[in-house]
C-alpha cells in the first residue's frame, strides 16, 4: 500500500515541483492559538518563476518555511518535488533540503569568519562531494553570479549586492530543483536590485531551476511568471505574467505590494543548508 501511495504522489506531481492541498498553520502566542495559513492549496510547475505577494503577517514566510521543509503544517499535505513532507518528521528532512533545496535570505545570513568561496562551499561538504568536483562548482557559481573576483573577501568586506551574490551562488552550487527566496531584494538599493533580478531571472532561464520568492517589491513581481497574493493566510488570488504585460499590469502589481516594509524572520540558516 505504501508502494502505491508513493507512485501516485509521484505521478500526481509530476509535473509540479510544489504541490500543498488543504494546509493549515498556526502559532501560539500564551494560550492563543494565532492563525498563519488556513485552506491554502498551491501547485508550483517545475521550472516557474513565482511570486508570493502580500502584507508583512500575511503568510507568505510561513508557507516559505513550509515549502522549505524547514517547518510542518498542522493539516493538508506539502509534497515537494513528489515527496509527501507531512509524513515525514520534520528531523528527518535535512536530506531533502541538502538535496533539493536552494535557499536566499532577506539579510543573506552568510558565515561572517568564511571567504565568499568557503560560504558556497559549505553546504557542499555537508554533501560530502569529492574535492575536485567540490572546486568545479564553487568556482563555477561565483561567477556565474558575477562574485568571482570576491572569492576571498569575507562577508564584512563586501556590499549588501556582493553578500546577495555570494547567497545566490551558495544556493544554486547544490544545483537544486527549487530555490526558495524570502525578500531577495528587500535590503537592497533600487539599482542593485535590478541586477540581483536579472542574475535570478537569468539563472531561472539557463537551468529551469524553480523559484518561489516573497516580495514586497513591485518590480520583483512585475518580473514573475506568476504571482499568487495571500492575505490574512489565504491565498486571495492569482496573476499570470501575462496579464502583467498586457493592460493590467499597474493594478495588479499595486494589489500585491504593500508599503509596510517590516522585515519577516528568517529561518536558521546552518539549519537550512543542513
Amino acid at each position: 500500500m505504501r508502494g502505491a501511495r508513493a507512485a501516485y504522489i509521484a505521478d500526481m506531481t509530476n509535473d509540479n515541483v510544489v504541490h500543498i492541498s488543504g494546509v493549515d498553520k498556526s502559532y501560539r502566542l500564551g494560550r492563543v492559538a494565532v492563525p498563519a495559513l488556513r485552506d491554502v492549496t498551491l501547485d508550483i510547475a517545475r521550472g516557474e518563476f513565482l511570486a508570493l505577494a502580500g502584507p508583512s503577517g500575511s503568510g507568505k514566510t510561513t508557507l516559505l518555511n513550509l515549502i522549505g521543509c524547514i517547518d510542518k503544517p498542522e493539516r493538508g499535505r506539502v509534497v515537494i518535488d513528489s515527496v509527501d513532507t507531512s509524513a515525514v518528521p520534520l528531523h528527518r528532512l535535512a536530506s531533502l533540503r541538502r538535496d533539493t533545496l536552494g535557499f536566499v535570505f532577506q539579510t543573506f545570513n552568510l558565515i561572517p569568519v568564511l571567504t565568499a568561496w568557503e560560504n558556497v562551499e559549505y553546504p557542499l561538504l555537508l554533501k560530502n562531494m569529492p574535492l575536485v568536483e567540490r572546486k568545479r562548482r564553487v568556482r563555477h557559481w561565483l561567477e556565474q553570479a558575477g562574485i568571482a573576483e570576491q572569492a576571498k573577501q569575507r562577508p564584512d568586506q563586501l556590499s549588501g549586492g556582493q553578500r546577495q551574490r555570494v547567497a545566490i551562488a551558495r544556493a544554486m552550487a547544490g544545483e537544486p530543483k527549487l530555490v526558495v527566496a524570502d525578500e531577495p531584494t528587500a535590503n537592497l538599493d533600487s539599482e542593485t536590485a535590478t541586477h540581483i533580478l536579472d542574475l535570478l531571472a537569468g539563472i531561472n532561464e539557463r537551468t529551469g531551476c524553480t523559484f518561489v520568492f516573497s516580495t514586497h517589491d513591485p518590480s520583483l513581481i512585475a518580473r514573475a511568471q506568476r504571482v499568487v497574493r495571500i492575505k490574512d493566510g489565504r491565498i486571495e488570488g492569482q496573476v499570470d505574467s501575462w496579464r502583467l504585460a498586457v493592460g493590467g499590469s499597474s493594478a495588479d502589481v499595486a494589489a500585491t505590494s504593500s508599503t509596510d516594509n517590516r522585515q519577516p524572520p528568517t529561518a536558521n540558516v546552518r539549519g537550512a543548508l543542513a
